[in-house]
């Protein structure tokens, strides 16, 4: 009978609003609960957050649940040890037509209201009574020191690995301006052989400019000249003496453009 009655309050709950409430069974003991109530607005117990232990019985719901609260409270009805005293539904009132969430609520109540009439610590109910701003400055050092939520501790950030740029490799490629500047410079006229030259030297109406070597006339297109444009030319031996050109020989002359 009370684990079924206890699988139903706990599907209940799930249409529930709890609001800030937390209430849950143990895992592997449906029969052992926790409860998380915050403080109540308007009360010195605002901004606490107070763990309760909630024992059920294995009559339930024919006897109410046993509760204890975990964190320190500064209150008449509730004993240094947890304890809790006066709470009508669980004494007087209770009746199986309640349930472990009406429990909870009518403790939020009991923060918000104390009762000094019939106290746990009288000592406590007398503050009350007497010096009402005394009891609320000393029940909100203690929901300070006690009930407040410890703000987690963020873990610090992994260090970060700084990777290095890729080494770049310089590749340096042959200047070509040099060594086109190294090359020999090259001789506008027309190649003929020296007995050629010689008998030609006075007189040349169908000269034609050549540029470069003789190997490879393709890609050296000649260009004419006028008769009355040219000078005079004259012979002029460039290659008899080692420094032949491709195709050259030593009996060759170019005629050099004056």
């Amino acid at each position: 009978m009370s684990t079924k009655r206890i699988k139903k309050e706990i599907a209940d709950l799930a249409k529930e609003d709890l609001g800030s409430i937390i209430l849950t069974p143990n895992e592997s003991n449906i029969f052992s609960w926790h409860a998380k109530l915050p403080g109540p607005a308007g009360s010195p117990y605002e901004g606490g957050v107070f763990d309760v232990d909630i024992r059920i019985p294995e009559d339930y719901p024919f006897s109410p649940p046993q509760l204890q609260f975990m964190t320190k409270v500064y209150h008449c009805n509730i004993a240094s040890t947890g304890a809790i005293c006066t709470v009508d539904l669980l004494k007087y009132a209770w009746s199986p037509a309640l349930s472990l969430y009406k429990v909870i609520l009518s403790l939020s109540s009991l923060l918000t209201d104390p009762n000094p009439a019939d106290p746990l610590v009288p000592a406590i109910a007398s503050e009350y009574k007497r010096n009402r701003k005394l009891h609320d400055d000393t029940a909100r050092e203690w929901v300070r020191l006690y009930a407040t939520p410890k703000v987690p501790i963020a873990a610090p950030a992994p260090p970060t690995t700084v990777t290095a740029p890729p080494r770049v490799r310089v590749v340096r490629r042959p200047n070509t301006s040099s060594s086109t500047s190294n090359r020999p410079a090259q001789i506008a006229g027309t190649r003929r052989t020296r007995h050629e030259a010689s008998s030609t030297n006075a007189a040349d109406t169908s000269d034609v400019d050549v540029v470069g070597s003789s190997a490879s006339p393709a890609a050296q297109p000649s260009q004419a000249r006028s008769r009355g444009q040219r000078a005079a030319k004259r012979s002029r031996v460039v290659n008899g003496s080692g420094a032949t050109a491709a195709g050259a020989s030593a009996d060759d002359v170019i005629v050099i453009d004056e």
